[in-house]
């Protein structure tokens, strides 16, 4: 089973460590392709004028109060690397918390889900990166959009794999690899009692939260299902409320995880 993870907006840079190596992430043949994206970032983000800067912030979709993600940006090639399970931070790794893991569960953990990245394309959890700044909505010159410059990049490397695969990603992050009908998209509903009445909708916070604790849950049991059958069957287990959508033929399922406080 593959599990895929969107990154955090939120990143806490590490205090120690050598830089990062593109080449020693998972599939070290997109090293050549995340030298690039590196490249081309760390260069709009080296230009130290304000016509520049302001630029800059553009090009990445900040505000002028974010003016150090630029700088942090332009010395990514020396800043100190750890785990992204420590450089991402935000409601969904706060309610997965790999370091409260068992090491039987961390090493399920870090073996099985990938976080989607617009600078890396893909890294595990136990990767050793550098915080940093660069949406999947980025466009970077001499690069062009990330998302199809990483759609055309990962496909051949991740078609190949086996095995059903979770999709947690966000939207945008989805349109960087599409796995077809072995996968499953989780979409979580808030259900609450609205004028006597009972709603379901999506909430933010309920989203995160809700898919960081299956991600915890799946590897305390350190599941290993065979199809997506079988993935669905053990999130019930689990005790997860878990209701399929009808889906076209060849695509992904649809799979809601409801939260319900009635």
């Amino acid at each position: 089973m593959l599990i895929l993870l969107p990154p955090s907006e939120g990143k806490t840079s590490a205090t120690a460590g050598d830089p990062v190596d593109p080449a020693a992430l998972w599939l070290p043949e997109l090293a050549a392709a995340r030298t690039r994206v590196l490249n081309r970032l760390v260069a709009l983000c080296k230009r130290s004028s304000e016509r520049s800067v302001a630029d800059s912030l553009t090009v990445l979709g900040l505000s002028t109060g974010q003016r150090d993600e630029i700088t942090r940006n332009a010395g990514l090639p020396d800043a100190p690397a750890a785990p992204a399970a420590q450089i991402y931070t935000g409601v969904l790794y706060e309610a997965l918390d790999p370091a409260g893991l068992a090491p039987a569960s961390r090493a399920w953990l870090d073996e099985t889900a990938v976080v989607f990245s617009g600078l890396w394309g893909v890294v595990r959890l136990g990767d050793r990166i550098p915080a940093y700044r660069c949406s999947i909505g980025v466009t970077l010159p001499q690069v062009g959009g990330l998302t199809p410059y990483w759609k055309k990049v990962l496909k051949p490397a991740l078609d190949r794999l086996d095995g059903p695969v979770l999709d947690l990603r966000s939207g945008a992050y989805v349109a960087m690899w599409a796995p077809g009908p072995r996968s499953a998209q989780v979409r979580v509903l808030h259900e609450r009692l609205v004028g006597g009445v009972a709603k379901r909708s999506v909430v933010s916070h309920f989203n995160k939260a809700t898919k960081g604790r299956l991600v915890r849950a799946l590897a305390e049991d350190r599941a290993t299902p065979g199809s997506v059958d079988e993935l669905v069957v053990a999130m019930r287990d689990l005790k997860f409320t878990v209701e399929e959508r009808p889906a076209p033929e060849g695509r992904p399922r649809q799979l809601d995880i409801v939260v319900s406080d009635l």
